[in-house]
């Protein structure tokens, strides 16, 4: 397990770069945060992940969602499919390789927020006080699924010089008080902060532990597409900013919307992504475990803001028949004719 210093180092060296065992059940061992009501506070204690090679006590999930008005030969619609970017494997990633530039154009803008990566963050540890109603799982150890908004908070004390001892230590730790309150009309949690006094583990939890043991947080990203994937994927991305059906006789070995049986695996299987919103720069997806095991319950995944000026970053794109705005197919070319030349 790393020192709090070795997490400090690490987290220092990634801001100064440019740019910034267990598997999946289908229980509740996600824990559902965002359902706490508004003005209630939900305490967790984080514990560390059981990969000896991960710095940090948690995984970043980062996703990119596909839409498209319908399912050739089914349903006519509107479908998401979830892919995953190459980026987390620190790869070229073949829809950002895309949108990219497209910041550049201010009438692309919205475009490029749409398909711009999601990130999330995978934790795991004990929730000490639960507002919700619901049945504890036979495993009290449980995910939590948090955005940026979250994660800023819990990075932000981890580089404070204040906080002595890593806050997943078993004898001298720190709680997490997550608040839910809300700003305009969407949840908001940026009054969620560590306890002020440190803690050890009861011996229930130390029980638990050694029962269930810890997750591989690793376990719950998405598998590393192959070659072939990868190109599905850039297939996908261009059928979808065209506007055209989602065909799962060309991509349903690879990834599909949640739900459709193609009559074969696929190399992740993602639930849909909900519209519901944490605050006004998160939205809600699913976590998604490694193929061929199966989809996990719904969770929040968060919206990553794209390189551009402020502004929301899930966007629809450009209406069809408006003045003044390209035609989805008038995009894809005018990108690649640039990128030609």
């Amino acid at each position: 397990m790393a020192s709090l210093a070795e997490i400090r180092a690490k987290l220092q060296s990634m801001e100064s770069k440019p740019g910034g065992g267990s598997k999946a059940q289908g229980d509740n061992a996600i824990y559902p945060f965002w359902n706490i009501d508004e003005g209630t506070s939900a305490v967790m204690r984080f514990l560390p992940d059981s990969d000896p090679n991960n710095t940090f006590f948690w995984v970043e999930r980062q996703m990119i969602r596909l839409t498209f008005p319908g399912v050739a030969g089914g349903d006519a619609r509107p479908v998401t499919v979830q892919v995953p970017c190459m980026e987390m494997w620190n790869e070229t990633c073949p829809i950002l390789t895309e949108v990219r530039p497209w910041f550049k154009d201010p009438s692309l803008e919205d475009m490029g927020r749409k398909y711009w990566k999601k990130r999330s963050y995978i934790f795991q540890g004990f929730v000490n006080e639960n507002p919700l109603d619901e049945t504890s799982p036979e495993n009290p150890i449980r995910r939590f699924v948090i955005g940026p908004q979250i994660f800023n908070i819990i990075k932000s004390a981890l580089m404070d010089p204040e906080m002595e001892n890593l806050p997943t230590d078993y004898v001298a730790g720190t709680d997490f008080r997550l608040s839910k309150t809300t700003k305009g009309q969407y949840a908001d949690y940026s009054t969620s902060k560590w306890a002020r006094k440190e803690s050890a583990l009861t011996e229930e939890n130390l029980a638990a532990i050694d029962t269930h043991g810890l997750y591989n947080l690793n376990d719950f990203l998405p598998a590393k597409p192959s070659a072939e994937g990868v190109q599905a994927i850039s297939e996908m991305f261009a059928a979808s900013v065209d506007g055209e059906l989602y065909d799962p006789a060309k991509w349903g070995d690879f990834y599909k919307p949640y739900g459709l049986d193609t009559g074969s695996s696929t190399q992740s299987t993602v639930a849909p992504a909900q519209t519901v919103q944490a605050t006004a720069t998160e939205s809600v997806a699913p976590v998604t475990a490694p193929a061929p095991a199966v989809a996990e319950t719904t969770a929040p995944a968060v919206e990553t803001p794209a390189p551009a000026p402020a502004a929301e970053p899930v966007a629809s794109a450009p209406a069809e028949g408006d003045a003044g705005k390209k035609s989805a197919d008038d995009i894809l070319n005018m990108i690649r004719n640039r990128q030609s030349s």
